[in-house]
């Protein structure tokens, strides 16, 4: 926390993860935000009203940690395309 000023740890049951002080983010999401947002700090830091001083902590943590990070972003996007597929079944028993 010393060298990323900004970033916390938080355990879960996946781990450690690292987030935002004050806030409920993690870094990934941030970093997912950005991506999202044509790589524009500034309007990362609107979408998810934070300072844009704290997204760019988040930036450089990503910047010493990008492989941690980017396997927790196609985690999580692992785990929405099977929630999606599993509501998608349901729905579609529901329709019959």
């Amino acid at each position: 926390m010393e060298e990323h000023p900004g970033i916390v740890f938080r355990a879960g049951p996946a781990g450690r993860r690292a987030g935002l002080a004050g806030h409920r983010l993690d870094v990934w999401q941030v970093v997912e935000t950005i991506r999202n947002e044509g790589g524009e700090i500034e309007a990362a830091a609107a979408y998810l009203d934070l300072s844009p001083g704290l997204v760019a902590a988040a930036v450089g943590y990503y910047g010493d940690h990008a492989e941690e990070i980017d396997v927790e972003i196609a985690e999580n996007a692992r785990l929405a395309a099977e929630m999606e597929a599993g509501w998608q079944r349901r729905r579609d028993i529901l329709a019959s």
